[in-house]
This record gives structure tokens, C-alpha cells and sequence, in this order.
């Protein structure tokens, strides 16, 4: 599935069920599969656009924009567990875009809705670092948003 994402620019859902053995799926199969999945309604991927306009612009409204009041953030970076609260997040974006911004790519891989909840999956490239972004978002009255986020961060050798 990667490579039909990664070839049309839009997320796909997985291969569930295609390589019961356990054998890489087959080129084939992948994009049979990636025709056959429903389309994601653009409306859910609007947090996702937003959280990459933080990260591309710096500027912290934009994850406030993506995020619920009540998000978490959490996950693996530098070897250890990090929980942070939306403020505690936001507060490390200066509101300016990062000197390499110029180089970074941001990558949804993945999108799955189900009913009132999606999660989605999404690579970024950072300089030498990738990190992994898996989401949880809701649907109400205003919209989608970020209920969570979990993130492994993938350091340069």
C-alpha cells in the first residue's frame, strides 16, 4: 500500500487480508486493493492539513486549529516517553519555520473512517530524523479534529 500512496499522493488504506501467508503483497494486488477502499471524505483530512501548516509555518494556531482543547500527544523520542498536553505542545513551535523547513516532507499514509471516528497515519521528514504520527480524530459539531496523537520518533544513525 505504500507504494500506491506514495505514487498517487494519497493516503490508502492497508492491505488487510490480501497476504494471508505473511508474503509481501504483490504490486497487483496492492493497487486493487487501493482502488477497491472507499475514498477518505476530505473533511477528515482537513486536521491533518492543518497540523502540517503547524509544522511547516511554525506557528502554533495551526495545531490549535487540528488539535481538540483536550489532546494528548505522546510518545517515543530521544529513547524516552513524552506526554504532552495541547499548550505543552504548541509551546515548542517559535511560530517560525525551521531553517531546513525547505527540505522536510510530510506524508499521509494512511486513513481509515469509521463512523464518527478515523485514524490516520503519517510520515514526516525531518532532516535526518523520521518520525511516525498516528492519530485518533473525532467528528463533531464543528467538524473533525485531533483527538490524539502518538508518535515514534526514528533518529539519524
Amino acid at each position: 500500500m505504500a507504494r500506491a500512496a506514495s505514487a498517487s499522493g494519497a493516503p490508502s488504506r492497508g492491505a488487510r487480508g490480501l497476504a494471508r501467508t505473511g508474503a509481501p503483497v504483490a504490486l497487483e494486488a496492492e493497487i486493487a486493493a487501493t482502488a477497491a477502499a472507499p475514498a477518505v471524505d476530505d473533511a477528515v483530512l482537513e486536521p491533518l492539513r492543518a497540523y502540517v501548516r503547524g509544522h511547516a509555518t511554525g506557528a502554533p494556531a495551526h495545531f490549535r486549529d487540528a488539535f481538540l482543547p483536550t489532546a494528548h500527544i505522546e510518545g517515543i523520542r530521544d529513547g524516552a516517553f513524552v506526554s504532552w498536553g495541547q499548550d505543552e505542545y504548541c509551546a515548542l513551535f517559535p511560530g517560525r519555520p525551521a531553517p531546513d523547513e525547505s527540505t522536510r516532507s510530510r506524508r499521509v499514509d494512511a486513513a481509515d473512517v469509521h463512523g464518527g471516528v478515523a485514524t490516520a497515519a503519517m510520515t514526516l521528514r525531518h532532516g535526518a530524523d523520521t518520525f511516525t504520527d498516528v492519530f485518533l480524530l473525532v467528528r463533531g459539531d464543528g467538524g473533525w479534529r485531533i483527538a490524539n496523537k502518538v508518535c515514534h520518533r526514528h533518529p539519524a544513525p
